[in-house]
């Protein structure tokens, strides 16, 4: 009887422990993944400057980090730095980075990637905003990234927004370009245009700046001799784009441009994809990057290419003088700032 009463004992005492090991497993299992694999993230975020384009991406990746858990000031730190488009401030910016033990950097914009690149040594690197990270040198191809980098690119449908340029401006005989010399992604961008406007036999007239003070004298100069204006994802042009609207409109000539921040800040036109979406996929490949699911340099850099919109801006239409059509004004994909 003894023998019996003690083995009864032990068996309880068995049973006991397997409920107790199994319910910390389920507890375990409802926390979300963020929470599983560490409770003290560190994610630096550098962009070029402060402007609409750049705003939005670096807003929807903070967003969408939230959503899927790393959660700024509980579970992650979150370190958002701009760098007001000085070089030498994105490497001090960089260099934060790495003293404060950051797991993991988000560069937003080509310069910002191109300098964070060499650190992926040490940490992982996610770009974003970044037009074409092959000739940037950013990374080894787009399918395979190599390293411990990756991203999402921004690059232009240069041939469908001129396109566009030529049936909203049948007149254009003309074209003017304008850029920031110093930026990789507006250079490559030139070159595209260069070929689409030979082709088509248009006259093509460039205007080029360093910074933003330069903005206005140039754009000047351009609305002066042309018929209409393009401007790729170009980081100084977007942060001066109250001044190229003012002038483009006082000429009453159409502003064409390469992101759909830049038209919401007084562009005329252009065709593209929503920044938002940008941001949402470089949080989604920051995420998977974090909880190990896969390493940077082997995830696919992510074109937005496809699913494009035509973005117009109202209030610029109006000031130009320019009746929007009724098939581009019911089009399911047309997006309208005022």
């Amino acid at each position: 009887m003894k023998l019996r009463k003690v083995l009864a004992l032990m068996s309880a005492a068995a049973l006991s422990v397997t409920m107790m090991t199994a319910c910390g497993k389920e507890e375990t299992s409802s926390k979300s993944d963020a929470e599983n694999a560490k409770s003290n993230y560190k994610i630096g975020i550098v962009q070029m400057m402060e402007h609409s384009s750049l705003n939005t991406i670096r807003d929807s990746i903070k967003s969408r980090l939230d959503e899927l858990g790393f959660k700024d000031g509980d579970n992650c730190t979150i370190d958002c730095q701009q760098a007001n488009g000085e070089s030498t401030t994105i490497t001090q910016i960089l260099d934060q980075f790495k003293a404060d033990g950051d797991d993991i950097i988000v560069a937003i914009t080509t310069p910002c990637a191109q300098l964070a690149a060499p650190y992926s040594a040490d940490i992982p690197v996610v770009f974003s905003a970044v037009t074409d990270p092959v000739a940037a040198e950013i990374v080894d191809s787009l399918d395979k990234p190599g390293g411990n980098i990756t991203g999402t690119s921004d690059a232009l449908e240069i041939s469908k927004i001129l396109d566009f340029a030529m049936t909203s401006t049948p007149d254009l005989k003309t074209l003017g370009y304008l850029y920031n010399t110093g930026e990789d992604n507006s250079v490559s961008c030139l070159e595209k245009v260069k070929a689409y406007c030979k082709e088509k036999n248009i006259k093509l007239e460039v205007g080029s700046v360093t910074n933003t003070s330069e903005v206005q004298e140039a754009i000047t100069t351009l609305a002066d001799k042309c018929d209409a204006v393009f401007s790729p994802n170009d980081n100084t042009i977007a942060s001066a784009m109250g001044t190229v609207a003012q002038v483009m409109n006082k000429a009453k000539k159409p502003m064409y441009v390469g992101a759909d921040s830049m038209v919401q800040d007084g562009g005329f036109a252009t065709i593209g994809i929503q920044y938002n979406d940008l941001g949402i996929e470089t949080a989604n490949m920051v995420a998977s990057i974090l909880k190990g699911e896969k390493k940077a340099g082997e995830i696919p850099v992510k074109v937005f290419n496809e699913d494009l919109s035509t973005f117009i801006n109202r209030s610029t239409a109006k000031a130009i003088g320019y009746e929007i059509p009724d098939e581009i004004a019911n089009a399911e994909k047309t997006v309208f700032f005022d």
